[in-house]
């Protein structure tokens, strides 16, 4: 049962406030909130968060997936290289670009998982996203492999 899809979000009625939010508040529900208020840094949370987000978004092939993440303010991607089965892509301007360094920290797992969830849907969940390099981890940018199956 999906009680809410993404173009629901889209209805926004705030005549004074409008759409937008802070990044520091999207930073501190994320880090603070999840990152270090759930157990295994809320991994398994924002794995099936972000899928589900990720599937609401009927994105039609990876550009239009890719496209959806720099227009929703995600992040930048740029595809670094492109396989057979697997994909490398690099994000600038991720969510977590400019926070401290906390070398051994990933914190980029839901932006991964709302991108694996998009792809999901054209792939019939053939895929896997994976964080493999963040900012918060002292990497010049966040960056993920993905394997299509």
């Amino acid at each position: 049962m999906n009680l809410f899809k993404f173009d629901d979000m889209k209805k926004i009625q705030r005549p004074t406030l409008g759409n937008d939010v802070p990044l520091e508040l999207f930073r501190s529900v994320r880090l603070i909130g999840m990152y270090q208020g759930l157990p295994m840094h809320g991994k398994s949370t924002t794995l099936v968060v972000g899928k589900k987000i990720g599937e609401s978004l009927a994105v039609k092939s990876v550009e239009e997936a890719l496209q959806l993440f720099k227009d929703l303010k995600i992040g930048i991607p740029r595809v670094i290289e492109k396989k057979d089965a697997e994909m490398h892509i690099a994000i600038e301007d991720c969510f977590c670009e400019g926070l401290p360094v906390h070398e051994g920290n990933m914190v980029c797992d839901l932006e991964g998982a709302i991108l694996e969830g998009a792809l999901s849907t054209i792939y019939k969940g053939r895929i896997n996203v994976r964080e493999v390099k963040c900012n918060v981890n002292g990497d010049q940018e966040c960056e993920y492999k993905i394997k299509f199956f």
